[in-house]
């Protein structure tokens, strides 16, 4: 009858990537602190920056590439607010789109300006607080106020409220309301213009244009 084998010496395991080597287990999840999340944290703050930086106040120097119209007296559609309507209505009646600044005429850019907002609580105050700066001369100078345009919100009936506000404004403005136009608000072509756009047009010393609107 054979004897029972006996078993030979335990090999120990060898260096990494050898046969018989246990298999290398993946790390631990990246900390907080890793230069991943660091460079996570940078981003968020460069959009930050950014952000404030889009939303300073009225009077703070901008750097901006200067807005040429076709002479110095072309009117300047200045937005008090995000949404006011001013790019509507400066497509309509022509004028440069300045945006929410001021334009600067030493630079060739529009003397002559219109402050845009709607008759929202938002859009009043935000035309109170350009107006407010620009008499308090954080605005550049040879700037010439032609008039406040007002933009309806909605198509009802404004609230008493801000009837009165509206109307502290027209003390120290020439306030022009244009009202609702469904069509700007889907970025439309309006059938018919009412007759308030007219006017306006008369008051800026514009044309009414015909390609179509948007906002």
């Amino acid at each position: 009858m054979a004897s029972p084998r006996t078993p030979g010496p335990v090999k120990s395991p060898g260096p990494a990537g050898t046969p018989g080597a246990p298999k290398s287990r993946p790390g631990p999840p990246e900390a907080p602190g890793s230069a991943g999340a660091a460079s996570v944290r940078r981003a968020d703050t460069n959009r930050a920056d950014t952000n404030r930086s889009a939303e300073a106040g009225w009077g703070e120097p901008k750097r901006r590439r200067p807005l040429r119209g076709k002479s110095p007296d072309e009117i300047g559609w200045v937005k008090a607010h995000g949404g006011a309507g001013a790019t509507s209505l400066c497509e309509l009646l022509g004028g440069v789109d300045v945006g929410a600044r001021w334009p600067e005429p030493a630079k060739g850019e529009p003397r002559r300006i219109v402050i845009v907002g709607r008759t929202s609580a938002r859009g009043i105050r935000a035309v109170s607080q350009a107006l407010g700066a620009l008499h308090e001369g954080k605005a550049p100078q040879g700037l010439d106020l032609a008039a406040v345009v007002l933009v309806a919100d909605t198509p009802n009936r404004l609230p008493l409220s801000l009837l009165r506000r509206i109307r502290v404004i027209r003390s120290v403005a020439h306030v022009h309301r244009v009202p609702w136009i469904p069509a700007w608000r889907v970025g439309g072509r309006p059938r018919s213009l009412p007759r308030k756009i007219n006017k306006l047009a008369q008051l800026v010393g514009a044309e009414v244009r015909h390609e179509g609107t948007a906002s």
